[in-house]
């Protein structure tokens, strides 16, 4: 009878700790072939409804392949020409704002010295602030999706690969259901959530973009389209997406027409956000993200480490794919899917919980 030892819990824990910081350093150091891959995959997901509906009306093979490769590359040429246009206008409109800066903060300078609080710290720290640099900070990250998406060829090359595996995939998923259920479960789950988060979020996007596109119209903010496209696209982005959408047309209203506006843009973003994101979109949305509030802020920082700007707008369907690789395809990762999730588990059946696994 051989002597089995069961290493103690605490040196797993460790164990995996440490094999997945190594995992995620590996990633980062690969990030530029790693992010365009994961980006080719979210895309694949989120078109793969076109390639079945075409598949079960007895469309010939390659339009199977060629509708969902022309829908991803419309899309990405689409967001290719708007950031190219947001990093030009960025860099055009930064400067313009000078000289009502230097005004503004000399009132406030003399507010404060009114106000006796008129220190020498606090003139100096005034004079730090710069509207240039809230401008170079979207710029940066319109920059750096911009510095992914540069790589077309590359992702166009990644969704043409994984279109024509497609069906091949889907054999081996259908092959693998009867032996590894709880795998192949996860994974169908996970591509099920994705695509709705992403049709959910889109669609919710747009409502708030063209609302947002609205109210600084009406309020004279310049550029209003280019702020409204920001707000889309941070729409994507878990917990501070909304303010970096906010901030720069906020400060621009207040650059353009005073503290007034400034407020106005501030107060329409707040009723927008809330009444389609807070009150009307969680109904929509139900259970799609599986995610506790927790989980989503700490994904989205450590997805934007590791992979930049991408991994912030990816940082949801990353975390799903996570869960479902390590917690969803798990026969004992009940307790860890409750901790990620926040929500008590399902109360299964008596037949399911005696049913054997096949």
């Amino acid at each position: 009878m051989t002597d089995q030892r069961v290493m103690p819990r605490p040196f797993v824990v460790l164990g995996c700790a440490a094999c997945g910081v190594v995992t995620l350093a590996g990633i980062r150091e690969v990030g530029s072939i790693v992010g365009p891959a994961l980006l080719a995959l979210v895309l694949v997901l989120a078109v793969s409804p076109v390639r079945t509906w075409l598949g079960r009306r007895g469309a010939p093979g390659w339009t199977l392949v060629a509708v969902p490769l022309v829908l991803v590359l419309l899309l990405l040429l689409g967001i290719v020409a708007i950031l190219i246009l947001a990093v030009a206008q960025l860099a055009a409109l930064a400067p313009t704002y000078g000289p009502q800066f230097t005004e503004l903060v000399a009132d406030v300078q003399n507010l404060a010295g009114r106000l006796g609080v008129g220190t020498e710290q606090m003139n100096e720290a005034i004079k730090t602030l710069d509207p240039g640099k809230v401008f170079q900070l979207v710029q940066g990250f319109a920059t750096g999706l911009l510095g992914v998406l540069s790589g077309l060829v590359l992702i166009v090359v990644l969704v043409l690969a994984m279109c024509l595996d497609a069906r091949t995939f889907s054999k081996a998923l259908a092959m693998g259901a009867t032996r590894r259920p709880k795998l192949i479960g996860a994974l169908e789950n996970f591509a099920q959530k994705t695509r709705r988060y992403l049709v959910v979020s889109t669609v919710f996007g747009l409502v708030c973009a063209v609302l947002d596109v609205g109210a600084l119209w009406l309020l004279g903010v310049p550029l209003p389209l280019l702020w409204g496209v920001l707000a889309l696209i941070t729409n994507y982005i878990p917990n501070i997406g909304f303010v970096l959408g906010l901030v720069p047309p906020a400060l621009l209203g207040l650059l353009e027409s005073g503290p007034r506006t400034m407020l106005l843009v501030i107060v329409s973003y707040m009723v927008i956000n809330f009444v389609v994101q807070s009150l009307v979109q969680p109904k929509f949305m139900g259970d799609a993200v599986g995610l506790s509030t927790t989980m989503t802020l700490l994904s989205l920082m450590l997805w934007a480490f590791v992979l930049g700007p991408l991994g912030a707008l990816l940082a949801i369907p990353l975390s799903l794919l996570v869960r479902a690789l390590l917690v969803d395809s798990d026969p004992e990762g009940d307790w860890a899917a409750v901790l990620v999730s926040g929500e008590a588990p399902r109360t299964d059946t008596p037949e399911k919980r005696t049913a054997p696994v096949r």
